[in-house]
């Protein structure tokens, strides 16, 4: 098992092991090492972050590791997690490097790594890393004298991550006459949210815009969505969007005040991509989390849903492999494989409008494509994880529950990827069942590991 790396990076809380600048630092060395080119040739890395107060700490130090393998520094400062993604590849950098925590409180934060194609590294490369961090031989490993990097500010990061994201929407639609509620969750997405709305012509209502280092997902944001909900119905308006503090995930209101989480969102998106003869093959990557009601709905339009492990960059491996366009998380990370290489919560965002605008009509018509299977999700913090064959019984009571559901739900439990936390979910087409047998689970494990 890997001891540093989990499902999306590196994360943990600030100043506290593995989260320290010191481990930073040498995690700065080791990426120097694996993308550094033949001696004299200074390859770039691009490093971005959110807008949480520990960022400072983790640039500096991923900065002097870097430099001192001989890698040249670019630093965009806030952006979201795509947009180093995608600046990665547009300016042919070797890696892109992003702080950010996500969808966690100020006070954690985490180290995602990109490789030149805008992808996320694949387990390989971060199990490479963490083998570097523990030999002792590649401590004495260093650039000097004319070999070290240098670090410079990037002034038009935004601009470039503005056209791409722009580029999704045909050049004869604008979003003239739509008033829009964006909650940025005070992270990456504060600034550059609002600004490509508005040069797209909509009306925008700002809230979670005013990021001070401590307040990124501090109830708004993707997390809270009631809250963008509330915005939504006070103003008027014709829609709502709720990103995370790194801007790869969304929730979305319409004008009614239905919420849509990303199973919803993948049922729009692969009903408008089968109409318009864009999917092909007629596949959609989803997770083990993707409500079963989805793949009900799209196995009537004739499209298979394909389940990996919870995480986007799973999602992203397996769209790879089968060459699909679509794919995505119910916990709201979209992927467009002819557009981004990772969830973009604001590309998303933008191709949705842009469909509302084509077809002329509001949100609310898409409501209700499909029926949706109960489920509940449980999340039980623990002082450690383990995997889940490896705590006594829990398998022997799944399969006993699962046999109990049949055909009739699915039952899942994982140990967090992100979190000190295990999360359950049982999904039932009886909700009550489906709750009990959640509680079940989760009162064995807190048993099981006190």
């Amino acid at each position: 098992m890997r001891k540093l790396f989990g499902t999306d990076g590196i994360r943990g809380e600030a100043n506290i092991y593995p989260m320290l600048p010191e481990v930073a630092l040498q995690v700065g060395r080791a990426i120097g090492y694996l993308f550094r080119g033949t001696l004299g040739q200074h390859q770039k890395v691009i490093i971005g972050k959110d807008t949480r107060i520990s960022g400072y700490i983790f640039e500096s130090a991923l900065t002097a590791g870097l430099c001192s393998m001989g890698i040249d520094v670019y630093l965009v400062g806030p952006l979201p997690t795509p947009a180093i993604a995608f600046l990665t590849k547009d300016m042919r950098a070797r890696a892109g490097i992003v702080i950010s925590a996500s969808h966690n409180p100020y006070y954690d934060n985490g180290i995602k790594i990109f490789d030149h194609t805008g992808f996320k590294l694949p387990d390989e490369l971060e199990e490479r890393i963490e083998a570097l961090l523990e030999d002792e031989g590649f401590k004495e490993i260093r650039s000097t004298k004319e070999e070290l990097g240098r670090a410079f500010r990037i002034k038009d990061a935004i601009g470039r991550y503005a056209i791409h994201l722009k580029s999704v929407v045909p050049p004869n639609i604008d979003f003239e006459g739509l008033k829009i509620a964006i909650d940025c969750a005070n992270g990456a997405c504060y600034y550059i949210g609002p600004l490509v709305l508005e040069e797209l012509g909509a009306e925008v209502v700002r809230v979670g815009c005013q990021p001070n280092g401590i307040n990124i997902n501090e109830n708004c944001g993707a997390l809270y969505p009631e809250v963008i909900r509330k915005k939504v119905m006070e103003e008027k308006c014709h829609v709502g969007i709720a990103l995370d503090g790194d801007g790869d995930r969304i929730a979305i209101c319409d004008e009614k005040g239905n919420l849509y989480d990303g199973d919803d969102l993948l049922a729009i998106f692969a009903t408008y991509f089968l109409r318009k003869g864009l999917l092909n093959p007629k596949i959609v990557v989803g997770t083990v989390m993707t409500n079963k009601g989805l793949e009900v709905y799209l196995s009537k339009l004739g499209i298979e849903l394909i389940r990996t492990s919870v995480g986007d960059r799973y999602v992203v491996q397996e769209m790879k492999a089968k060459g699909c366009l679509l794919g995505g998380e119910t916990s709201g990370h979209i992927i467009f494989l002819d557009k981004t290489t990772t969830g973009d919560g604001l590309l998303t965002a933008l191709r949705l409008l842009s469909i509302l605008k084509e077809e002329g009509k509001t949100l609310s018509e898409f409501q209700g494509l499909y029926e949706k299977f109960p489920q509940i999700i449980v999340n039980i913090k623990v002082k450690e994880k383990r995997p889940v064959h490896e705590i006594e019984g829990l398998i022997d009571l799944i399969n006993k529950l699962e046999k109990k559901l049949g055909d009739e739900g699915r039952v899942v439990v994982r140990p967090s990827g992100t979190e000190p936390k295990y999360r359950v979910m049982i999904e039932a087409k009886d909700s009550n069942v489906a709750k009990e047998f959640a509680e079940e689970i989760a009162t064995y494990i807190q048993r099981k590991l006190e």
